[in-house]
């Protein structure tokens, strides 16, 4: 059976604390950047929240690696 591409609250949750303490962690790659900011525009998006969550749950560590003003995107990359 296929995997819902819709996170529940509580996984939203789950995955959003785990991508938070990651960007902390990580600070010094992604100046200007706030995560209140990527929060929202995830939060907005369903999709890919789950895509993150399957990188995830696949051993992938997916974090923020940049942004784009312009086209209001924010890039993650999977560290292995």
């Amino acid at each position: 059976m296929a995997k819902s591409r819709k996170l529940t609250s509580d996984q939203q949750n789950s995955l959003l604390k785990v991508l938070q303490s990651r960007f902390k962690k990580n600070m010094n790659w992604r100046k200007g950047i706030e995560w209140s900011k990527v929060q929202a525009k995830l939060e907005k998006n369903p999709g890919k929240l789950w895509s993150l969550d399957d990188m995830e749950t696949t051993g992938g560590e997916p974090d923020v690696v940049g942004s784009d003003k312009k086209r209001v995107s924010t890039f993650f990359m999977i560290v292995l």
